[in-house]
Formats: C-alpha cells, sequence, structure tokens
C-alpha cells in the first residue's frame, strides 16, 4: 500500500496542516549556528568567530549535498519511520551543540544538520504544493514563511543568549524536536510514498567530493582575512584542495551511469541568466557584515539590539509575499516584479550611503531595513522560480544542489569576503588621510587617546560608505540588465502560414494545443519537486 500524504486518513485536514506549520516552523530555522548568538558562542567556547562563519556554511552545504538523492531516500523509506528518525537526530545534534565547546564539533553538526533538514523538507514540499496547486504561488507563501521564521528564530537564539546562556536556546530546540517526533508518531501513516526503490545507485563518493570540494571553499572564505590570504599556506592548501575536489567530482560524473550530478542545464539560457541574477542578490545579501560592522563596531550597539534590525525585514518580507501570490495568481510577466527587487535592494544601500554618520537614529533603521526585507524576499521567489522554469524533474534534482549552494554560500561568501577584505583597504588608507590632521596643533599630545576613537570610527564610516557606493553603481547597472532582459519573452515574432486545403489548419491548430498542453504538465512537474 501507498500513500502519498504525511498523515493517517483518521487525521482531520486542518489537524495535518497545523502539523505540517509546526514542523515547519522548527525544522526550517534550525541550524549548527545562529547568526544572532555567534558572539555568545565566540565568548563561551573562547574559539575565534571563524570558526562558527564556516559552520554556518556548512548547513547550506549539507543541504546541497542531500538535494540530489532526496527524491530516492524519500521512496526508500517508510514515512513516518523516516520522520521519526530524523526529527530524533536533529534534536541529539541540537543537544551536542549545546553541551559542547569544541568548535569543530559545531561544523560537523551543522553539516549533518543542513543534511537531514533537507529531508525532512522535501516531505513537507509535496504535500503543500498538492493544495496550493501553482507552483509560483507555493513559492511565494513557502519562501515568506521561512524567511520570517528565520529571522524571530535569530532574535530568540540572541535573546537566550543574553538572559540566560547559549546552551539554553540549542537545548530548547532539542526539546521540540522530540515532541514532534513523539507526535508524528502517532499521527503519521505508516505506508512508504511510492514504488520501494533501492539506495544502492546513490554514489556516496560523489557526496564526499561534493562536500569536500564546498567545505575546503568555506574554510578559504572563513579564515582568509585572518590568515592574511595567500601569504597563509592553509589557505594554499585549502585553495587547491577546494579545486582538486571539484575537478573529480567532475570527471566521476562523466564516468557514471547514474551520476549524482548534472550539469546539462546549465547550457540552458534561464538557467545562466537566474545564476547570475542570483550572483548579484548575493552582493546585496553580502551587506550583512558590513551592516553589523557599522551598527556594532560605530554605532555602538549590543548583539540583541543589533539582532532585532533582523525583525525590521519582516514586513518586507511579508509584503513581497503577498505580491508574488498576487502575481502568479494573475500569471503576470515576472520582469517588473523582479525589477521592483533589485530596485528595494539598491534602494536599501543608497539609504545607507547616506546614513553613514555617527548621529544615526535607531528609527532611521526602519525604511532601510524594510526595503532589504523586501527585496530579499521577491528576489528569493522570484529568481529561484525563473532559474528553475522550464525544467524536468530528473535535471533539476540532479544540478538543484549546485544552484542551491550557488545562491546561499558561494555568491554570499564572495562577496562578504570581499567586503572584509576592501573594509580593511579602506580604513587603513582613511587613516592615512585624517593623518594630516593630527599634528601637535590640532591634536595636543594630552588628547591623543580621546581623538584616536574618534578618527577611527570615522575611518570605518568612510570604508563603508565607499563599499555601498561602489554596490550603488554595480546595482545600477544590474537594474540595467534587468529592464533589457527578455525573461523568455518572445522577442521576434513571426508569421507562419498553414495550408487550408484538406483540413490542414485544424489538425495544425490541434497539434499546437496538444504541445502546449504538455509543455504546462511537465513544467508542472518539475515544480513540486523542489
Amino acid at each position: 500500500m501507498y500513500n502519498k500524504g504525511l498523515y493517517s486518513d483518521w487525521v482531520p485536514k486542518p489537524v495535518q496542516l497545523l502539523l505540517i506549520v509546526l514542523l515547519l516552523a522548527v525544522v526550517m530555522p534550525i541550524g549548527g549556528v545562529y547568526t544572532g548568538n555567534i558572539s555568545s558562542l565566540v565568548s563561551g567556547t573562547g574559539a575565534m568567530t571563524e570558526y562558527f562563519m564556516w559552520a554556518n556554511y556548512a548547513t547550506t552545504i549539507g543541504m546541497g549535498a542531500c538535494m540530489p538523492v532526496v527524491l530516492r531516500i524519500k521512496m526508500r523509506f517508510k514515512v513516518r519511520d523516516k520522520m521519526v528518525l530524523l526529527l530524533v537526530l536533529l534534536g541529539l545534534l541540537s543537544y551536542v551543540n549545546g553541551t559542547t565547546l569544541q568548535p569543530m564539533i559545531f561544523i560537523f553538526t551543522s553539516l549533518m544538520i543542513g543534511f537531514m533538514k533537507m529531508m525532512v523538507t522535501i516531505e513537507l514540499f509535496l504535500p503543500l504544493m498538492v493544495m496550493i496547486g501553482n507552483r509560483g504561488v507555493f513559492y511565494g507563501a513557502f519562501y515568506t514563511f521561512v524567511l520570517v521564521m528565520n529571522q524571530v528564530a535569530t532574535y530568540y537564539a540572541a535573546e537566550f543568549a543574553l538572559l540566560y546562556n547559549w546552551q539554553q536556546f540549542y537545548l530548547l530546540t532539542a526539546v521540540l524536536c522530540f515532541i514532534l517526533a513523539l507526535i508524528h508518531w502517532i499521527f503519521m501513516h505508516d505506508k512508504y510514498f511510492a514504488l520501494k526503490v533501492p539506495l544502492h545507485y546513490i554514489d556516496w563518493l560523489s557526496i564526499l567530493l561534493f562536500i569536500s570540494t564546498f567545505m575546503f571553499s568555506a574554510y578559504v572564505y572563513s579564515f582568509g582575512r585572518q590568515q592574511d590570504w595567500f601569504n597563509s599556506r592553509n589557505i594554499i592548501y585549502g585553495s587547491i584542495a577546494a579545486f582538486v575536489s571539484f575537478a573529480l567530482l567532475s570527471i566521476r560524473q562523466l564516468t557514471l551511469k547514474r551520476p549524482y550530478l548534472s550539469f546539462k542545464i546549465f547550457t540552458k539560457n534561464n538557467v545562466q541568466h537566474g545564476l547570475f541574477m542570483l550572483f548579484w542578490l548575493g552582493m546585496f545579501l553580502g551587506t550583512a557584515s558590513i551592516q553589523n560592522t557599522f551598527a556594532v563596531g560605530v554605532l555602538g550597539y549590543d548583539q540583541l539590539t543589533n539582532t532585532r534590525l533582523s525583525l525590521l525585514m519582516i514586513p518586507g518580507i511579508i509584503l513581497a509575499g503577498a505580491l508574488a501570490i498576487f502575481w502568479f495568481k494573475k500569471e503576470k510577466p515576472l520582469k517588473m516584479y523582479i525589477f521592483s527587487g533589485f530596485a528595494a535592494m539598491v534602494g536599501y544601500a543608497i539609504i545607507m550611503y547616506f546614513s553613514m554618520v555617527l548621529e544615526f537614529s535607531y528609527d532611521n533603521w526602519y525604511l532601510p531595513m524594510f526595503l532589504k526585507g523586501y527585496g530579499m524576499c521577491s528576489l528569493f521567489i522570484s529568481v529561484w522560480f525563473y532559474t528553475l522554469d522550464k525544467l524536468e524533474m530528473d535535471e533539476m534534482l540532479a544540478a538543484i544542489g549546485l544552484v542551491l549552494v550557488w545562491r546561499t554560500f558561494l555568491a554570499v561568501g564572495i562577496f562578504s569576503t570581499l567586503y572584509s577584505w576592501f573594509q580593511y583597504r579602506f580604513q587603513v588608507t582613511a587613516i592615512g588621510d585624517l593623518a594630516v590632521y593630527m599634528d601637535g596643533m590640532t591634536v595636543t599630545p594630552q588628547n591623543v587617546a580621546a581623538n584616536m576613537k574618534a578618527i577611527q570610527l570615522n575611518a570605518i564610516i568612510i570604508a563603508t560608505k565607499k563599499i555601498f557606493g561602489y554596490i550603488i553603481l554595480v546595482g545600477l547597472g544590474v537594474l540595467i540588465y534587468v529592464a533589457t532582459h527578455h525573461f523568455g519573452a518572445k522577442r521576434f515574432q513571426y508569421f507562419r502560414f498553414v495550408r487550408v486545403l484538406g483540413g490542414k489548419s485544424v489538425i495544425a491548430r490541434r497539434r499546437l494545443r496538444e504541445r502546449k498542453k504538455l509543455l504546462e504538465e511537465i513544467k508542472d512537474a518539475a515544480g513540486p519537486a523542489v
């Protein structure tokens, strides 16, 4: 017996929906580290910040590594057995994070949490997709909920660390996972999703090479500044290891009958342009690092106040999600919706550029964070939809892991790394420019210490402002690109003459209708797989 749902037939539909929402609310924000409590982890464990940045990247890498095999794993085990086991394991890993002081354990558990979280997520995608029906509307509702929950989890992780200690939030997460495991043991059905498939077709060596490639890359991104980039042997060896791992991974995919990854979809026009836009989305998302430097280093915010800024993005996220649902229901072209997302991000950068002053008030954060929330959510929905549009299910699953890692790790990591490097260089230059005022006439020896702090803060402001200026210039170029891109619309129309004699015009019209219907079915089949 097979059952494509999650719960037993005797469970009412509203209760099923409530249980799915509870699972999403707990599982989607879960991670090895939370950006809101990284400073507490650093002070509590005595480890460097870079270790926890590496662990943060590891969660995304684990999700990407699981994606190509997630459907085969889904069909191999009974739904209840798999979900209960995964929830128990997620709870145990959270408990380990709440009781350890070793940063390398955080990195390992983060990788495993990302891998297991994707297995749980695919179980929730399919029933929700069936309920909603329209893939675009589903993206609008799903991403809005997930992004809001991520901001809330980030804030409460910081609040728990301040009120109690950083371990308590991990222990709370573990308890919630155990409770959900018990609930789902009661309510879930004990049947397979579809025909049972073997696991021996999964190429585990390819998964290890995938993880190796991006974990070495994450090491370079995280520790590059601390070890002075390529003046460090560790960074050089890490870069070489990442390159060799990716080369071996690519070669292996060409020799396998059932490859773990497929590079065929990267020849498609919409995938290429979608990856290009996701890259520039990473440019805007990477501003979180320089925003934190300004908020904490210049304005003097404590960690909880700084994390509270993420909550200011929630109204923008909700507006973007509501607009996406309306947009996809009306089947409007994506161009202007994507344009509005990038325009909101450019607006955020412009406001931050003119706000680089010591007198910046907390009330001044409302508008830029609203724009950032709107831009982030709208681009996550629309660009992701456009990138994976018109792909068959097999093609999508074989490459979506790379696309996911590209969107959330590589693009953001590259720009975060560049910003940290440029901020240091621009700061040194700014101090040199300000040194002209540090002579015996303007700064007496007795006042050197007091004035050094003001000079340092102004150097940080100058460096941050310069970076935002370059982001604005590049952002305007991205807006021009979006405004001129066709987004799949036919730029040229050729008139075809169909022979009328012998009733061939009727046959031609019927064939066109059948072809259009077939293309729509393929598109709808590809959507739920995500």
